[in-house]
């Protein structure tokens, strides 16, 4: 899976290939199906031990027929975590962080109608630094840790800025969420891309070496 037409596939190319792919393989998953692999993905997260360790979470809400990410950042709040949640800031085309207690009241529709913090009920976090876990999401993943998004970059950024502020030796855990089906081989990596040190699916949790 390198070439096209005779010719080498850019990296962005083969990525876009294979984003395109998953994604439509799985919206082919039953909404029941996807709920039930879910819950077992959200059991796997909560039994890791630097999930039980951390005070400081930073998770993200579901859409479309992706993991329901939900599921974990209940269980966040029911856990006596600090949630962290993204807004997207359409002005610097990155990810403000404001802590979130309560999602029914704290929480409405943003860019792409995914659930975001209300700047109004909720504290924006501009120093990062404290988190000690992070669920990211996804497209594809990699056994390697390779983590392919859905092409905007906001998480490259924000883990970006966070390594800035914290240093790479207090990082927090990079963990994903994905149905079994997100697990690819040979996703490309470009300088700027971070990857996960651990992918759980509904089968098996994956410490990707990181």
């Amino acid at each position: 899976m390198g070439e096209k037409g005779g010719e080498s596939m850019t990296t962005q190319g083969l990525k876009q290939s294979i984003r395109q792919r998953i994604l439509s393989e799985r919206e082919q998953l039953p909404a029941g199906l996807r709920t039930q692999y879910s819950a077992a993905i959200v059991q796997r997260i909560v039994q890791l031990p630097k999930y039980q360790a951390a005070r400081v979470v930073l998770g993200h809400m579901n859409f479309g027929a992706e993991f329901e990410s939900e599921l974990w950042v209940k269980q966040a709040l029911a856990d006596g975590k600090q949630l962290l949640l993204p807004k997207v800031n359409r002005v610097t085309n990155e990810l403000d962080i404001y802590r979130v207690t309560d999602l029914q009241h704290d929480l409405a529709p943003g860019l792409w109608n995914i659930r975001e913090p209300l700047p109004d009920r909720c504290t924006r976090v501009d120093e990062p630094d404290e988190v000690n876990f992070i669920l990211l999401p996804g497209v594809a993943f990699g056994l390697d840790g390779a983590r392919l998004g859905y092409g905007g970059g906001f998480y490259d950024k924000l883990l970006a800025r966070i390594e800035d502020e914290s240093g790479r030796d207090s990082l927090p855990a990079l963990v994903a969420g994905a149905y079994s089906m997100q697990l690819v081989e040979g996703i490309p990596q470009e300088a700027t891309d971070r990857t996960v040190q651990c992918v759980v699916t509904e089968n098996e949790t994956i410490d990707c070496g990181k």
